[in-house]
């Protein structure tokens, strides 16, 4: 864990939790698996809010708990994971996917799971059925089924997922006392591996859910004090069937598929629609087949391909055939055959595909950086391998000048390596040579860190801007609730008028200038992290393969 990650983990728990948990989250990451009484006196912070911080970190599966690595009866110990807090930087990218596969109801059962951390189903149907029907017109409601069967179609998808069992922090105490150790035994180790929501057996069974009704609106002020006593002893008396059966959503299964998504797009790009229509099908047979770790999906025949086509691709088998032949000769290595039974057998290559992609960002990156020269000695170096300065000149056809020049620069953003190749024992300069090479895998981590730090930069800056037109943003907001209360109300536009003249023209010009640059900052960090998980997701694949 670098210090660059531990800071952006610390501003978006700032940002998503305030300051007391992003405080107890950046000191277990830097300081690693604690009891309680070790994070009460290294904080400094009161007991009660410790014990909140952690039950939200808890909550959102940021932190987990197990027994003590002394062994039964040891204090419980907390740890954070880094990889779950960085996270909450794609939140936006999980919804706008779920609005797109399963329109305005799965992208609000996958943004309270994501608020909630996580929520029974028959909460999360409610409260999602609720605040669609705030949004209908009058007389119209959401029925709890149409809810439940979004909700169902997103676990029998793998989008969602059951919690594991929480782990037992110590020894249950029993009326029988256990069996004294036989002396001489060896005592067996602690497991410290925590229970995966893969590993339960019903980890994507959804119960059997007894809810009747619709979507409610929300009471009048007037109404919900004559109605609260009554509304809170029927709730504490209602029971749905899926008590203690809690939901969270799976983020692997989204990154899945955001990788397809990646890998369709380049073949969009490189070949054309067709080519990424084959392969969607492609990857879309071998999802339930093929291991999330795997290098290359299972092997599939050109007729299973043909059969499992779209049916508007009105596509021959000689087509299809030429296609596949197309994209198995693609220096990008997409696709790869594998055998010839069944009029051929043909692969997605995962890896390859992640590699391809990542090389691609590095040479964007070069390109932008230090122009277009450069990143020729770049391309240059990443085909060749290895290569000495005047080779460097003749192939890329650059005046010698210029390209030690531009040697140099990538060679100071540690973006190209020097290598020395002696001749003889004694390393003298006049018997060696100096090799210029490039390391993928590297210089894919170095740009992961500038990822995470140009990240914790761009939050830094939104959160100053906001600070800074803190008043003006808290006036804008509350005219705007005077205006929805009045609209609400059945008000005369001259009224509504009125109030809107509160903010004068130069506040609405500011108004509009910040916002315009909080939204441009909003898209750079979208932007920049789907770089960051192209990024990680080679470093992944290629860390599993080797």
């Amino acid at each position: 864990m670098t210090a660059q990650e531990v800071r952006l983990c610390g501003l978006l728990l700032q940002e998503h939790f305030g300051e007391m948990v992003e405080k107890v989250g950046t000191h277990l990451l830097k300081s690693g698996a604690q009891n309680l009484r070790m994070i009460l006196h290294e904080t400094g912070i009161s007991l009660d809010l410790l014990k909140k911080s952690l039950c939200v970190l808890v909550q959102h599966g940021a932190c987990v708990f197990s027994s003590g690595r002394k062994g039964p009866g040891s204090p419980t110990e907390y740890r954070t994971s880094c990889d779950r807090i960085l996270r909450i930087l794609r939140y936006p990218r999980y919804i706008y996917t779920a609005k797109t596969l399963y329109g305005d109801t799965g992208e609000l059962i996958i943004e309270e799971l994501l608020q909630r951390g996580h929520m029974t189903m028959s909460s999360t149907v409610k409260t999602v059925a609720d605040r669609l029907t705030q949004n209908m017109e009058d007389g119209r409601s959401m029925d709890y089924n149409d809810v439940s069967n979004s909700f169902s179609n997103l676990v029998e998808t793998h989008f969602l997922q059951r919690c594991p069992p929480p782990p037992r922090a110590g020894p249950k105490e029993s009326p029988t006392p256990a069996p004294p150790p036989v002396p001489g035994t060896p005592t067996p180790p602690i497991s410290t591996t925590l229970p995966t929501a893969e590993s339960f057996p019903d980890c994507y069974k959804v119960p059997h859910v007894t809810l009747i009704g619709k979507g409610k609106r929300p009471l009048s002020s007037e109404d919900v004090d004559d109605q609260r006593n009554a509304k809170k002893a029927k709730m504490d008396s209602e029971t749905h069937g899926d008590e203690g059966i809690c939901w969270q959503v799976n983020f692997e299964r989204f990154h899945l598929h955001f990788r397809d998504q990646a890998i369709i797009s380049a073949v969009a790009n490189k070949l054309d629609q067709t080519s990424s229509e084959i392969v969607r099908t492609m990857l879309r047979m071998s999802e339930v087949t093929t291991s999330p770790s795997a290098t290359c999906t299972k092997p599939l025949s050109a007729n299973e391909i043909f059969r499992s086509l779209p049916t508007n691709y009105n596509i021959t088998r000689p087509i299809l055939d030429q296609y596949l032949t197309l994209l198995v000769d693609d220096p990008m290595e997409f696709v790869g055959k594998a055998g010839e039974s069944g009029g051929g057998m043909y692969v997605v290559n995962m890896h390859r595909a992640l590699a391809n992609l990542a090389r691609a960002t590095l040479e964007s990156v070069v390109q932008e950086r230090f122009g277009s020269r450069s990143a020729r000695i770049f391309r240059l170096l990443l085909r060749k391998r290895h290569l000495e300065q005047k080779q460097v000149e003749d192939f890329a056809m650059i005046p010698a000048k210029e390209a030690k020049d531009m040697l140099y620069s990538l060679l100071s953003q540690n973006l190209v390596q020097l290598q020395e190749v002696p001749k003889t024992p004694d390393y003298a300069p006049s018997r060696t040579f100096y090799l210029y090479t490039v390391n993928q895998l590297p210089t894919a981590r170095m740009l992961l860190q500038n990822c995470y730090k140009t990240v914790a930069n761009l939050i830094e800056r939104r959160l100053y801007e906001s600070k800074e037109s803190k008043r003006l943003l808290e006036k804008s907001q509350r005219i705007e609730a005077i205006l929805a209360s009045l609209q609400a109300s059945g008000a005369e536009p001259e009224q509504l008028t009125e109030v809107e003249e509160m903010i004068t023209a130069p506040e609405k010009q500011q108004l509009d200038a910040l916002r315009l640059h909080i939204n441009k900052l909003d898209s750079a960090e979208n932007q920049v992290d789907e770089t960051i998980f192209l990024i990680e997701s080679y470093v992944n694949s290629t860390t599993t393969t080797s």
